[in-house]
């Protein structure tokens, strides 16, 4: 079987979120698809060793790349069955059509994006769903989402955990550790947040949470710090405000940085009010940090029994978070095992698989 894959999302210059997903996931089709052919369409032309075993197709189009030049491809030359993992499906494409919907956040927080780009994820989300023959979903969260806003069956829908990548583990160097928070200003201990810093990760509350964590600690010589790694987004200019006193903002950071901020943390804070899947909850486990996570949308899915969870609207119960696992050292240790344990639940190549295994039914 031909399966035609569109690439466009894993050649972008800083990889996240969608984009990580395409890279890894084509990755593991790769290596676990050798029954079958796979072409890869590519508005830039890739690493020539980034696909190795895939026919690649670069189609280089100025403007509407997948409903005008993509959709002539599916017209002129098109596979048995065409997967879209990060994007929208073409106007013109094969009835064996499989798309991933990785969240549907625009919805519940409508404010978190530029009204054009909401309205284009709804249309783009309504059509790509409407017209695949299968729907992937990043999680069962997700996946309720599909059924109660737009109404697909819940048949047509499965379930395909992401992976994470398994060369995220702890580093044990405490001088590597030393050496990237002396690069960002840090010193002493740390809380972690990692996302792109917009209103729906709920940076304001943190914020909040930790300025109460730091009048509890008035004779504490050296509070722990509350470091925010990642770029600002859309309506940051609302969350600037709540930075202040022991918040360190870092910008972009790189995997290594990550590694490093990740397994020198007291702990890993995420009090996201939505996350379709919450890859970075896995990433803290991976490298052996606590997690502190909110208790809604699909992040105790994901977390399992490794994090402690909390209401995301309420500060009290983040701060108190931070405190126990500040004050707690076997409740860290407890949370650094069962992290290890659930992850054993996700890998690329079991969404691999599964993806392979739909893409085979269509036939």
């Amino acid at each position: 079987m031909l399966i035609g894959i569109d690439a466009s999302r894993a050649t972008v210059p800083r990889p996240a979120g969608t984009a990580v997903y395409s890279q890894r996931l084509i990755a593991a089709l790769l290596r676990q698809g050798s029954a079958h052919r796979f072409r890869l369409y590519f508005r830039d032309s890739p690493p020539p060793e980034m696909f190795a075993g895939a026919e690649v197709r670069v189609i280089p189009f100025p403007r509407l790349w997948t409903h005008v030049r993509l959709s002539w491809e599916m017209r002129s030359r098109p596979p048995d069955v065409l997967f879209v993992p990060a994007h929208v499906i073409p106007l013109i494409h094969p009835r064996a059509s499989v798309v991933t919907v990785h969240d549907l956040g625009y919805l519940h927080f409508p404010n978190a994006h530029p009204r054009l780009q909401r309205l284009y994820l709804d249309l783009s989300t309504r059509w790509s769903v409407q017209q695949a023959a299968h729907v992937l979903a990043d999680s069962a969260a997700t996946r309720a989402d599909l059924v109660a806003h737009y109404g697909v069956p819940p048949e047509k829908i499965t379930v395909a955990y992401p992976g994470y990548d398994p060369g995220l583990t702890p580093v044990r160097d405490r001088a590597v550790i030393e050496a990237v928070k002396a690069r960002y200003g840090v010193s002493g201990d740390y809380f972690l947040f990692l996302g792109t810093l917009q209103p729906r990760k709920n940076i304001v509350r943190l914020a909040a949470a930790f300025a109460s964590l730091r009048r509890r600690w008035p004779t504490v010589a050296q509070p722990p710090s509350l470091v925010l790694a990642g770029s600002p987004g859309w309506l940051y200019e609302e969350i600037a405000p709540a930075v202040g006193e022991g918040i360190v903002l870092t910008g972009y950071i790189s995997e290594e940085e990550k590694r490093a901020l990740l397994s020198g943390a007291l702990a890993f804070v995420f009090p996201s009010l939505y996350e379709g899947f919450g890859l970075p909850v896995l990433e803290a486990q991976a490298c052996g940090c606590p997690v502190i996570t909110s208790d809604g949308s699909s992040l105790p899915e994901v977390a399992g029994e490794g994090a402690f969870l909390v209401p995301p609207h309420d500060t009290a119960a983040i701060a108190e978070a931070m405190a126990r696992l500040a004050a707690e050292p076997g409740l860290r240790e407890s949370l650094v095992e069962r992290g290890f344990d659930n992850l054993r639940r996700f890998s690329w190549e079991s969404c691999a698989r599964t993806v392979l295994r739909v893409c085979e039914g269509l036939r």
